[in-house]
């Protein structure tokens, strides 16, 4: 079996409690390579298997799979520019310093927005985050460094929502991209039974299983532009097919020139790794080591990620929900890396 290491390195994960359940899928621009489910839905020895129908909280993956290739869709449709200020759409933004923050600075986590907020704690829906995101206090000057954060995301969010709901957004994206099924904000209830259970939540207090595990996201009502999909491996796999066929040069739901220009590294902001809206490569990635250097990926907060390589021509989605029953367990810091090694093995690489 081409892909036997990989297998064992999950395998053992599940044994060790690093997460309960997983799902792998390994693909090229035509087809999927290997498809494998790992575990159980919770650590109980009752608790269904893991199949590859199931769905997992995607967290962070809403960025790269909804609200970035939104965003280049209105890029190209030009109702919106990546170098024009924050400020222009969203009156009530303010600039710290002399440099204004613009829409590319909040695609690339380098426009002065601090690491995290818990604004569900004492804000509730857009009008109360946009005002708070928009005159909270800044953390750098605009592009002297980056930061990772999930506010400039929310408030992308907001800038897709102006004329159409976010979600209402993304079906018709999603619909270019060749994915009918199996990938949404807010699961239906039919779902239930084949969804990943995440965090046994101390705000909520329950176990969370079909409601979103961010915390800033459940106040924006489950819909929001930094978290709130749901989907199986294979529709994320079938995301990721469609952004290898449009860098093949096929017709899709955005050109290859605005794709390139996207997965390109931003080289100006010192130290950074981000592209617009996706994450490249480094030695010392989620995706390991192996990976060409030209390999762009994203991960989630609940044990989720997505890396593709266009020199490879590969792409690969891992899926778990290692925040059940807690997010304290960080075991797969350690096992992500090691597995995007072995797939690269499995597939003759060096």
């Amino acid at each position: 079996m081409r892909f036997t290491s990989a297998t064992r390195l999950i395998e053992d994960a599940v044994r060790a409690r690093a997460f309960p359940a997983a799902a792998i899928e390994v693909g090229d621009a035509t087809q999927p390579l290997w498809q494998q489910a790992f575990g159980r839905l919770t650590f109980d020895a009752d608790a269904p298997p893991a199949t590859q129908d199931t769905v997992f909280d995607l967290a962070s993956l809403t960025k790269v799979i909804a609200t970035t290739p939104l965003l280049m869709q209105q890029l190209e449709r030009g109702t919106i520019a990546l170098d024009e200020a924050v400020q222009r759409y969203f009156v009530q933004w303010r600039d710290a310093f002399q440099a204004r923050a613009t829409v590319r600075d909040l695609l690339s986590h380098s426009s002065g927005l601090p690491a995290y907020a818990p604004l569900y704690q004492s804000h509730h829906g857009r009008a109360a985050f946009e005002r708070e995101i928009c005159t909270i206090p800044r953390a750098y000057r605009p592009r002297s460094t980056s930061l990772y954060s999930d506010l400039g995301f929310i408030l992308l969010g907001f800038l897709l929502n102006h004329e159409l709901a976010l979600s209402r957004r993304f079906d018709a994206l999603r619909a270019q991209m060749g994915v009918v099924e199996d990938l949404q904000y807010k699961p239906p209830s039919q779902w239930s039974r084949r969804i990943a259970p995440t965090e046994v939540d101390p705000w909520r207090r329950r176990l969370l299983v079909g409601d979103v595990h961010d915390e800033n996201c459940a106040a924006l009502n489950g819909v929001a532009g930094h978290a709130g999909l749901f989907g199986t491996a294979a529709a994320v796999g079938a995301c990721a097919r469609h952004v290898l066929q449009v860098l093949d040069g096929r017709t899709g739901a955005f050109s290859q020139e605005t794709l390139r220009s996207f997965i390109a590294r931003r080289t100006e902001v010192p130290g950074s790794s981000r592209a617009l809206g996706w994450d490249t490569m480094l030695p010392t990635s989620s995706c390991g080591s192996r990976l060409s250097p030209r390999a762009f990926g994203h991960t989630g907060f609940t044990g989720t990620s997505l890396w593709i390589d266009p020199d490879r021509g590969i792409y690969v989605v891992f899926l778990t929900n290692r925040v059940h029953p807690t997010r304290s367990n960080e075991a797969i810091r350690h096992v992500r890396p090691a597995v995007h090694d072995a797939v690269v093995e499995g597939l003759g690489g060096p």
